[in-house]
């Protein structure tokens, strides 16, 4: 019997821990040949020492059940690793097929608080490190792509965050990195169409290292019952944008998290206001938006994160 990812072969980083370590045994488990990348720092923030163990230690745990894997020990915010990464990938199992894009650290502070540093290494991580692998794949595509003369196979699954759809005050640099994803998301995915690539990227919430403090109150259940915030319930999703099943599925953006799944459709204009002269004066921008505001919440993006279940607990 046949699995959908068989013949496949993917790379998953940030996958020694947490989400990606379920995303990497859910696309083995449905087929696909995985290289587990972690550079394998114990602190979320990114501190400690660089190891090899968390990435060959979920490598191991997929061989020892029938699949095949090989670990990868890199940073991806570097763009020489990352090439690597995707190198290892091909020279492995012949070709990339998918990519799911995970690394991250936190160093959470309010804006007024947050120092140069903080801001760029929670950017470089994420928002680089997912432009890193994404360059280096769709490059291999669109050659791949060439030599046959027609589209190929190709799938990228990027992680966002609600911390971008609902705001999180004490995350400027990480709500930042997330939106920005999302972003390359859309350009990546209008740019390797014609080579049949799709990329979508994830909004996950799952109880991991990165989030223990998010949901700190939010108990786990005793009677044996999966938790609602466990990363298995974000890992179906990916491996279904990772397979053939999902070519229609590009561009898109999905909430995922304790059984549920919500497609998040793209900004729509709330209001339009033309001026009744050659440009706006002042005045009369005051007479038409300022009653617009009178009425509504002071934060409505809460408001309206809230109606899709969105808000962080």
């Amino acid at each position: 019997m046949s699995l959908p990812l068989d013949g496949l072969s993917a790379i998953v980083t940030g996958a020694g821990r947490g989400l990606g370590r379920a995303e990497a045994l859910e696309l083995a488990r449905l087929g696909a040949a995985v290289v587990v990348n972690d550079y394998g720092q114990p602190g979320r923030d990114g501190s400690g020492e660089a190891s090899a163990a968390p990435a060959e230690q979920v490598a191991e745990e997929i061989r020892a059940a029938g699949g095949r894997a090989v670990a990868h020990l890199g940073d991806v915010s570097d763009h020489e690793q990352a090439r690597a990464l995707v190198e290892l990938a091909v020279e492995t199992h012949g070709q990339l097929d998918v990519l799911v894009n995970n690394a991250g650290i936190l160093r959470d502070r309010m804006i007024f608080s947050m120092t140069e540093d903080e801001w760029d290494s929670v950017i470089r991580v994420h928002l680089k490190g997912h432009f890193n692998t994404t360059h280096f794949a769709a490059a291999h595509w669109r050659s791949r792509s060439k030599a046959s003369g027609g589209p190929v196979y190709g799938r990228i699954v990027n992680t966002s965050s609600e911390a971008f759809l609902a705001g999180s005050a004490g995350q400027p640099n990480y709500a930042a990195a997330k939106g920005g994803i999302v972003g390359l998301t859309t350009s990546t995915a209008l740019a390797l169409a014609k080579y049949g690539v799709t990329a979508n990227v994830i909004c996950p919430r799952a109880r991991t290292r990165m989030t223990e403090d998010v949901f700190a109150g939010f108990q786990e259940p005793q009677d044996g019952r999966l938790d609602a915030l466990a990363p298995e319930h974000v890992s179906p999703l990916v491996g279904y944008l990772a397979s053939p099943a999902a070519a229609k599925v590009n561009g898109q953006l999905l909430v995922v998290h304790g059984g549920m799944v919500a497609i998040v459709e793209r900004p729509r204009v709330a209001a339009k206001f033309d001026s009744s002269k050659e440009t706006f004066s002042f005045d009369e921008l005051d007479e038409l938006i300022s009653p617009y505001y009178a009425d509504r919440p002071p934060n409505e993006t809460f408001a309206a994160a809230e109606v899709l279940g969105l808000k962080r607990g």
